[in-house]
C-alpha cells in the first residue's frame, strides 16, 4: 500500500534508558538524522555519552551474571487525525498500541507523551493548547502525545515502554522444584543480559501494525484504489472544517 506508505512513513524506535541511565536526544528531532544516529549505536541509543555508561553497566551485569531492563521510544510522524475512537472502549488508538507493546514479552510499562510525567504536574501544564497558524489549527505542544480522546490528533504519535530485566538469571534465584517439593535454584539455559535494544525493534513493528489497523478500518474498501480515493477526500474535508459546520 504505497500510498499508504506516504502518510506515515517516517517511525522510528530508539532505546532512551538501560539500567537507569538515561539518554538525552532534542523532543523534535529530523528523522532521518535520528535514524543515523542510532544506526551507529551498538544500543540503538542517539546519545554517546549515555552509551558508553550504559555499555559499562551492561558489563557490570555480565561480571555479576545478572540482568538489566530499561525503556525503549516509538515515534511516528504524519499519521493523519482521527484514526482510533473517542467512542468505542476497544478501538481507541492509544489502549491499541498500548496493548501491543504489553504483549511483548517483559514489557511491564506503557505511557503515551509524557505519560505518567502529567499526574505530577498541574492541568495547565499538562495540556496542550490550541492555536490558529496560518489559517490551519494547531497544538502549541504534544505532550499528548499525538493521541487525545483515543484518537490520533494529527502530531507525532510519541510512545515509550519499559522493558523489565530478563528473568533468566546466570546466578540463578531460588525456585521450587514441584516435583519433590523443594526448594532449588533455577534452571538456567540462556540468558540476555539486556535486551532493550531488539525490544525497540519489536515495538516499532507492534506500533505500526496497529496504526495500519487502524488506517483501514477508517479508510478500508475493496481496492488501493478505492481506500486512495477515501483518505484523499478525507483530507479535502479536513482541509477546510468550516464548510460542514451548520
Amino acid at each position: 500500500m504505497s500510498f499508504c506508505l506516504k502518510v506515515w512513513n517516517k517511525i522510528i524506535s530508539f532505546v532512551t534508558e538501560i539500567g537507569g541511565i538515561k539518554a538525552k536526544y532534542p523532543e523534535d528531532f529530523d528523522f532521518d538524522e535520528m535514524q543515523k544516529k542510532i544506526e551507529n549505536s551498538l544500543l540503538y541509543t542517539p546519545d554517546e555519552e549515555a552509551e558508553k555508561l550504559m555499555i559499562e553497566k551492561i558489563e557490570v551485569a555480565r561480571r555479576k551474571k545478572d540482568t538489566l531492563g530499561g525503556v525503549f521510544e516509538v515515534r511516528v510522524r504524519g499519521v493523519p487525525p482521527g484514526l482510533g475512537s473517542h467512542a468505542q472502549w476497544d478501538r481507541k488508538l492509544d489502549g491499541r498500541i498500548a496493548q501491543a507493546l504489553m504483549s511483548i514479552q517483559a514489557i511491564k510499562g506503557v505511557e503515551i507523551g509524557i505519560g505518567f510525567e502529567a499526574a505530577r504536574r498541574f492541568g495547565s501544564e499538562v495540556h496542550d493548547e490550541i492555536i490558529l497558524e496560518g489559517g490551519k489549527i494547531k497544538r502549541k505542544t504534544n505532550r499528548a502525545g499525538g493521541i487525545e480522546g483515543g484518537m490520533s490528533n494529527g502530531n507525532d504519535i510519541i510512545v515509550r515502554a519499559a522493558m523489565k530485566p530478563i528473568s533468566t538469571l546466570y546466578a540463578p534465584l531460588m525456585s521450587v522444584n514441584l516435583k519433590e517439593m523443594k526448594e532449588e535454584p533455577a534452571l538456567v539455559d540462556r540468558s540476555d543480559i539486556c535486551a532493550v535494544p531488539a525490544a525497540a525493534i519489536v515495538g516499532r513493528a507492534a506500533v505500526a501494525i496497529e496504526i495500519a489497523r487502524a488506517f483501514l478500518e477508517k479508510f478500508g474498501g475493496d481496492s488501493i484504489e478505492e481506500i486512495s480515493q477515501n483518505f484523499t477526500n478525507y483530507l479535502k474535508r479536513i482541509e477546510n472544517p468550516q464548510q460542514f459546520l451548520g
